[in-house]
């Protein structure tokens, strides 16, 4: 196939979808050229496409499930007006708690009690995992075999990222904030 046609049909199908697109996904478009398709050869055409749209109102990212357009952030409050729907809003608890996943996975429940030093609520696990950002990934091999959390791929795509090593660094705590990652006895 063609070089130009190749870039044409990568970039209508990253148009017409909004979920992240992978090197897979777009094999299966061409399985007469499966052959020829190697992933150097995708990702070349989606850099020249991403260099392409530089200068557009969206962006070509590369997300931990894959590739998709996004508008830039410069005009996303202009967008926002256009649906005035409020993104949940989450407590404290909820929020600590999928830090500690982030940063510290796999965790378990007990795991994070011992870091927050409070009980987990069960709404709190529920509501990430409703959410898609965390799921259960095995289980300790300890008496009742408790679950194991971590992350997904949705938390990396709804953030930004392509992977763990790009969430931000944690800063360190003062005594008014306690850094959450430690554990609550360690000081």
């Amino acid at each position: 196939m063609e070089l130009d046609k190749l870039k044409a049909v990568l970039e209508a199908a990253l148009l017409a979808t909004q979920a992240p697109l992978s090197l897979n996904d777009f094999k299966k478009m061409f399985p007469e050229e499966a052959g020829e398709l190697g992933n150097e050869l995708l990702r070349n055409c989606l850099d020249e496409i991403r260099e392409a749209w530089k200068n557009r109102p969206a962006e070509l990212v590369q997300l931990a499930s894959g590739w998709r357009f996004r508008t830039r952030v410069e005009y996303m409050p202009y967008l926002e007006r256009l649906s005035p729907e409020k993104p949940p809003k989450y407590s404290r608890a909820v929020l600590e708690t999928l830090s500690i996943i982030a940063y510290r996975q796999p965790v378990t429940r007990g795991d994070i009690e011992e870091i927050r030093g409070v009980a987990v609520n069960t709404n709190a696990i529920r509501a990430l995992e409703e959410r898609g950002w965390i799921d259960v990934v095995g289980h300790r091999e300890t008496p009742g075999r408790p679950a194991l959390y971590a992350t997904t791929r949705k938390f990396l795509d709804d953030l930004g990222l392509v992977a763990l090593s790009e969430l931000p660094t944690l800063e360190i705590a003062s005594p008014e904030q306690p850094n959450l990652l430690e554990p609550a006895d360690a000081a």
